[in-house]
């Protein structure tokens, strides 16, 4: 059976099959939407909030809650796509302003240009660098140094 979905703050429905998460109806709308844990609920990268209809999902799991907890940007209405499975209809999904940095192909030709829009930290979905503002090397050092640190501890979590 199909659930319909609205995503904000772009305004569009889409359809879901009832017991697929949101983040399968993400990736469909062709939203750049990162998974670097692979859906496993480790990484916060698929972070959104959940405007209306959370008791239309399924029951917010441990791993997701400490997961969740880790995210400085986390309000109430928080959930990870990768692990929020659609149970019923209603859902309003509002997916976080910006571009998350990895969704740039050549993140070095940032370097020294203006953002159109804000560039989100890719784990914890904070904003990095303000829309109009200069992106500068440090900044995206940074934030490789920590993308390498993350890919680490996730390597290690799917060896054990």
């Amino acid at each position: 059976m199909v659930k319909i979905v609205r995503l904000e703050p772009i305004a569009q429905n889409t359809e879901v099959q009832t017991n697929s998460n949101l983040l399968s109806a993400l990736l469909a709308e062709d939203l750049h939407v990162l998974k670097e844990c692979g859906g496993r609920g480790m990484c916060a990268t698929c972070h959104v909030y959940i405007k209306q209809g959370m008791d239309s999902l399924s029951k917010m799991g441990r791993r997701e809650q400490r997961t969740l907890e880790l995210i400085t940007t986390a309000k109430p209405s928080s959930r990870l796509a990768c692990q929020s499975r659609v149970l019923g209809e209603g859902i309003v999904v509002e997916v976080p302003a910006g571009m998350y940095l990895d969704a740039i192909e050549d993140v070095e030709a940032l370097i020294g240009r203006r953002t159109e829009q804000p560039l989100l930290h890719p784990i914890t979905g904070e904003v990095v660098v303000e829309a109009g503002k200069l992106v500068t090397r440090s900044v995206i050092t940074e934030l490789k140094d920590i993308r390498f640190q993350v890919g680490q501890y996730l390597a290690r979590t799917r060896e054990a």
